[in-house]
């Protein structure tokens, strides 16, 4: 018999809703894609440290790294220690250099594995930042320390910079700086404010037109230091525009949690195939990392339908996970990984496990059960329920 559950509803009722149930789709062994597709991932938090958790950053190493071995098993790269493991939102830069190195550790005993590791400026604080200078010598620092372990870079957006940068020509020499010393290419990161709002007016105006010329611009002054550039605007107009404007051979990583799917199935446009669809860097498919792997599959074989009837299905649930204030997103990706048995416990770094409501994690529920991405349906529901008390609803 499927599982029923009492659910709350936004109203502040109850209702009975019963499981689906539905088997996920299963990949198919050894497919080869035919875009780069990387998964932030998210991190488990160690919920027996004896730790002040707003305060302090204690993580479940093992578990943490059998999340990542997972998504290496489907294909899947890790885009590592970016916001989706809560980089900024109860993830420090110790921490994070410590989880990178763990990472890389274990990515070697995986042919194949990718992994692309988050280099920012979060360990000086934003009001500490008094010059230009100031952070070019911090990203310069966590530069080093990833290069030295042998780590791809992805070149975070700054919070220090967002706020000393007096214009564009500010982050034309910190980004010409840090990309004339990479050791091989990086992947640039563009992160609305919605994800995060003290990136606010990035790369020197809040006109994400202007915006964008001068990131395309410090992009064609570096294109072989630039592998691609992940953005995450949650417009795919913009995002598409961008692309077509890149130069030849600098990928676009789309991040937009609301349009993946057409994003990354392309438009065909333009002499230069790269240039005519988006590969991936999402923190959506940390949850839906099968569906995303099979999708992924049908695609490189060139069954554009079934890529969309697999992916479809998982875009009300991540517009459900990324909903206003987006930065809260996390909850959600934690909240499936704890339903599907990924971790043990629904407990985050920062205890950021409170940033949703019962009503939104409730409608998290139905929306993955109707995108068939819920891998154990009865232990979803011993374990839905067991929230459900928490709460007061027996």
């Amino acid at each position: 018999m499927a599982p029923t559950l009492k659910l709350p509803t936004r109203a502040g009722a109850l209702e009975t809703y019963t499981l689906a149930g539905t088997a996920p789709v299963q990949p198919a062994r050894g497919v080869k894609f035919n875009r780069i597709a990387y998964s932030a991932a998210h991190v488990v938090a160690d919920p027996l440290a004896a730790v002040d958790p707003w305060l302090q950053c204690a993580v479940d190493w093992d578990a943490t790294i059998a999340y990542r071995q997972r998504l290496w098993s489907l294909g899947l790269g890790v885009a590592e220690a970016m916001d989706t493991a809560q980089r900024g939102m109860g993830l420090d830069w110790p921490t994070s250099l410590e989880l990178i190195r763990r990472s890389l550790d274990a990515a070697r005993d995986v042919p194949g594995a990718l992994v692309a590791s988050g280099c920012g400026t979060d360990h000086l604080a934003p009001e500490d930042a008094k010059s230009i200078d100031d952070v070019i010598r911090a990203y310069e620092e966590q530069m080093a320390a990833i290069e030295k372990l042998g780590g791809k870079l992805i070149v975070m957006a700054s919070r220090a910079l967002a706020r000393v940068a007096k214009g564009p020509a500010d982050y034309e020499r910190v980004y010409g700086r840090i990309l004339s010393q990479a050791k091989q290419p990086v992947v640039l990161h563009w992160l609305g404010d919605m994800f995060d709002p003290a990136l606010a007016g990035y790369w020197g105006t809040k006109d994400v037109d202007a915006a964008m010329e001068t990131a395309l611009g410090i992009i064609s002054a570096h294109a072989s230091k630039v592998d691609g550039i992940k953005i995450s605007l949650l417009d795919k107009h913009k995002e598409i525009a961008m692309r077509r404007r890149l130069p030849a051979g600098v990928r676009m990583y789309t991040g937009d949690d609301f349009n993946y799917a057409e994003l990354i199935a392309g438009d065909g446009w333009g002499s230069e195939a790269v240039h005519g669809k988006s590969d991936a860097l999402l923190g959506i498919f940390d949850a839906i990392a099968p569906a995303a792997s099979a999708a992924l599959g049908e695609l490189a074989q060139g069954n554009l339908e079934k890529f969309h009837a697999i992916l479809g299905p998982t875009v009300p649930l991540s517009r459900h996970i990324f909903a206003a204030p987006t930065r809260f997103y996390k909850t959600g990706v934690v909240f499936m990984a704890w339903l599907n048995g990924h971790q043990k416990h629904f407990t985050m770094v920062g205890g950021q496990q409170s940033t949703r409501s019962l009503p939104h994690l409730a409608e998290l529920l139905r929306l993955a059960d109707a995108a068939n991405l819920l891998e154990q349906p009865e232990l979803a529901a011993r374990r839905m329920k067991t929230l459900l008390a928490l709460h007061g609803v027996e």
